[in-house]
């Protein structure tokens, strides 16, 4: 055993021990895990945006902050990692060639969602929001729960149910915000808890679906923003790295935006449908016409309203946790299932180039000018595993478990990091065996020593794999390639996050040693995804029909 490893746990060790103690006065918490979609690492305020977040800001103030915390890079991938504890190929929810798996895969008996895990202690679990995992929830341990399936409209959506039993659409004639429609029901169930089970704990997990597209936002809260973004994603991109820099979250350059990468998927239809102030690359902003310039801005006010409408709505959350008394006792985490997103296609009800941006009639993406803001300062989006597709904000707040108030943390984590801190905060073990085999170790670690100091966790490397976007990462090293075909590039994070100096050219021997390193991990991934497949799943996964992508 090297000097290092021995340092590494000699220090989680103490850092276990300590918190141990602090957290022996409190009782078993409650547990709140609030998900955004689609939102951009600096789009908070306490992340360095100009949205107003003030509830999430004063969380942030009164907790932690993690600087450096990582997703999946899509939805249904992160939203397996987080209710598994397991890299979402290890149970066939991201892809995995060969093997039915992705948003169509079905998951190992032994891979338990989170719910389940907390039933032995005692825990009810509520769900409101969306899914996108496999599974219905009452069946995945879930206690009551609102699932929000309809992805195409915020003003009256179409296809959701609860516990299990199909709604009926919402008229168009009686619309409701979708964000205020999800926070309707986890109050509901928080209320039931407060009446009929107070003295169990709870997990309420919160699913927002903004500001993923179509952006649609409350007109009031449209006009708030609509000229805050006629200066462009470049001067707004130089504010938000300038506070991040101030607030001590990051010391790295600002990525260049990268004028040829654009979306993920091209849809030419779409852009016809939008029009001419419709661009689909980061072009410099002084290069836009006067209606391209203020077709992008209406869009960035849009994104900032569904941000701003969340952020009330988590307040509303917030209030009713102190209504009940048990707000002390909560543990709240706040993250977003990726980074920002660079789409642009219309679907759902169509686009009317007539209607007002952001009203129920118009079908608008950010886009990769105003998705490069939301990710300063990392390059790439949603789907890409460079830092802007896959770095999430993360606070952490309970006050009657963690003592520290607005401090940083720097330590890297992930989502597969939440099941193992849930887990030892309740007392429970993960499970050892199921229908008499072992099960799988969890490839996560308990974030609780982080809880009352910044320290290295004894981790060997993160790793990802998303529709051909691969990455490694072993302690401040990281090597990345946008798709399949592309080549590695190596860069030092601790030295250069935005990842704006490839390093692989001077580091060969480096490359190829984290090259290895991502390999194993991808043989680990399949050889647990061929385990106990569903009869159906020799056969070669579906193609997926563009325009369900999400």
């Amino acid at each position: 055993m090297s000097l290092t490893v021995r340092w590494l746990i000699v220090v989680y060790g103490v850092a276990v021990s300590t918190v141990a103690a602090e957290c022996a006065e409190a009782p078993r918490p409650n547990i709140l895990f609030v998900f955004a979609d689609d939102l951009g690492y600096s789009d908070l305020g306490c992340y360095g945006g100009e949205i107003d977040t003030p509830h999430l800001d004063r969380l942030a103030r009164n907790g932690l902050r993690f600087t450096q915390f990582y997703n999946s890079a899509r939805c249904w991938p992160s939203r397996a990692a987080l209710l598994t504890g397991y890299y979402p190929q290890q149970v066939r929810r991201d892809t995995v060639p060969g093997i039915r798996s992705g948003n169509q895969g079905v998951r190992q008996g032994w891979a338990k969602l989170l719910p389940q895990l907390l039933q032995p202690a005692g825990y009810r679990s509520y769900h409101s929001g969306k899914w996108h995992v496999d599974g219905l929830l009452l069946a995945g341990g879930f206690d009551r729960a609102y699932c929000l399936e309809d992805h195409n409209r915020f003003f009256y959506p179409q296809q959701h149910l609860l516990n299990d039993q199909k709604l009926p659409p919402i008229p168009k004639e009686q619309p409701r915000y979708a964000t205020t429609l999800i926070t309707d029901y986890a109050l509901e169930f928080l209320r039931e808890h407060a009446q009929h089970h107070a003295r169990q704990p709870f997990f309420a997990y919160v699913c927002y679906t903004a500001p993923h597209f179509p952006l649609h936002a409350l007109e009031e809260d449209i006009a708030k923003y609509r000229d805050r973004y006629l200066a462009g994603w470049e001067a707004l991109r130089k504010d938000r790295w300038q506070r991040q820099t101030e607030m001590g979250l990051l010391q790295c350059g600002l990525s260049p935006l990268e004028r040829d990468v654009g979306p993920p998927y091209h849809f030419p239809d779409a852009l016809e449908k939008l029009g001419p102030g419709e661009v689909n690359r980061p072009l410099p902003w002084d290069e836009l016409t006067p209606q391209q310039q203020r077709f992008q801005a209406d869009k960035m006010a849009i994104h900032a309203a569904m941000v701003d409408r969340m952020d009330r709505e988590i307040g509303r959350l917030i209030e009713e946790l102190r209504r009940m008394q048990v707000f002390e006792n909560t543990l709240i985490f706040f993250a977003s299932d990726n980074g920002a997103s660079a789409e642009i296609m219309v679907r759902g009800d169509g686009h009317d180039p007539a209607a007002a941006p952001g009203s129920a009639e118009s079908y608008l993406c950010l886009g990769p000018g105003f998705s490069s803001l939301a990710n300063t300062p990392f390059r790439r989006h949603k789907t890409w595993v460079h830092e802007g597709g896959i770095a999430t904000p993360l606070i952490v707040h309970w006050p009657a478990g963690i003592k520290a108030r607005g401090e940083l943390r720097h330590t890297p984590a992930h989502l597969i990091d939440i099941v193992p801190t849930v887990l030892e905060l309740a007392g429970l073990p993960h499970p050892a065996s199921w229908q008499g085999k072992p099960v799988p170790a969890l490839p996560g670690i308990s974030l609780v020593p982080l809880f009352a100091r910044d320290a290295p966790l004894p981790r060997t490397a993160f790793w990802w794999l998303h529709e051909g976007n691969r990455a490694v990462r072993v302690g401040d090293w990281k090597l990345v390639a946008a798709g399949a075909n592309g080549p590695w590039e190596l860069y030092d994070l601790h030295a250069d996050r935005s990842e704006t100096r490839n390093l692989a050219e001077q580091h060969p021997e480096k490359v190829r040693e984290l090259e290895r390193v991502w390999t194993t991990m991808y043989e680990q991934a399949r050889m647990l995804a061929e385990q106990d497949l569903p009869p159906d799943s020799s056969a070669r996964p579906k193609a997926k029909n563009k325009k369900q992508r999400e």
